[in-house]
């Protein structure tokens, strides 16, 4: 390995980890870092002064154009869109490139995903990768107010759509746990007890298998459907607890396939809202990993054809 590969190469986790942020698909990020080695390789790197800071500003702006791009197909999104999980916690996952995993949870990850591109990266580079001002106005080629300004902008909107809550690590795993236990029992009360009164279930299909089209409001509509998925998916369903995206997150297969992965929003006492990601696409990685598959449209629809509407979700 000679020294512009070693260089890269020390550099690489936190490019993955800015590039995923951006777009939230570990493909594009993958795609992006690796347009970035070969721009890397066709620079003259004794003659830069910074490389990491080329290397970031690099990758910065790759994913600025791709998510334009990407913004423009998910306007013609089917339904709901939320960003593909990753499988955080197994040791020397290639997901721990990431480099740290607070802040890529899937509620953070959809709520950076109303905002401007640019905005986007101003924030993450100031707020989750601790870069001063002078190297964000460097990186978007923008003056330094104009980047506080977009980095003020956007923390007020990520505050507004999602108030954070100081919850402690064991707590947020008990309450998946329980959320787990009545799932798999179908425990009707204890899914109540466990869900807010105003709770949401989100649900992202990508049009690929069934899903609900809208969010669905409300602890009694929430825990019904998940009373009727043993009965639905019966000596067929497993689930699993795994760390996704750096929170406590719940798998479901069915038959062996991975139909699902769930997580959680809390504040604590409550399950505030549950996303649920079924794109078989964005299963796929997860899915390798348990040398396993994503299910089937066909599997799903022979499930519904037997199910009363609105039960698989």
């Amino acid at each position: 390995m000679d020294d512009s590969t070693r260089t890269f190469d020390c550099h690489r986790k936190r490019l993955l980890g800015i590039a995923y942020r951006m777009l939230g698909s570990a493909a594009d990020a993958e795609d992006v870092v690796q347009d970035a080695w070969l721009r890397w390789n066709d620079a003259t790197v004794d003659a830069l002064h910074n490389p990491e800071a080329w290397l970031v500003t690099v990758v910065t702006r790759l994913s600025i154009d791709r998510l334009r791009a990407a913004k423009l197909q998910r306007e013609h999104y089917e339904g709901a869109w939320l960003p593909e999980p990753l499988l955080t916690g197994a040791p020397a996952s290639p997901e721990q490139m990431l480099e740290r995993a607070d802040d890529i949870s899937v509620a953070f990850l959809a709520v950076l995903e109303r905002l401007a591109p640019e905005a986007r990266a101003a924030f993450l580079l100031r707020e989750v990768f601790d870069a001063d001002y002078e190297d964000v106005a460097r990186t978007l080629g923008k003056s330094e107010a104009a980047c506080r300004q977009l980095v003020h902008r956007a923390k007020n909107q990520i505050q507004e759509e999602r108030p954070r809550f100081a919850v402690e690590r064991d707590t947020h795993w008990r309450l998946m746990q329980g959320f787990a236990e009545a799932s798999a029992s179908g425990d009707m009360r204890r899914l109540k007890e466990l869900l807010a009164e105003d709770a949401e279930l989100i649900g992202d299909s990508g049009g690929k298998v069934p899903a609900f089209r809208k969010v669905l409001r409300g602890a009694q509509r929430i825990a019904q459907y998940f009373y009727a998925v043993p009965r639905l998916l019966g000596s067929g369903l497993r689930l699993k607890l795994a760390e996704i995206n750096g929170e406590p997150g719940l798998l479901r297969f069915y038959n062996g396939a991975l139909e699902s992965v769930q997580t959680i929003e809390t504040d604590g006492e409550r399950i505030l809202r549950i996303c649920t990601q079924r794109n078989p696409e964005k299963l796929a990685r997860i899915a390798a990993r348990f040398s396993a598959r994503p299910v089937t449209r066909a599997e799903l629809e022979a499930l519904r054809t037997a199910a009363p509407p609105g039960d698989l979700a």
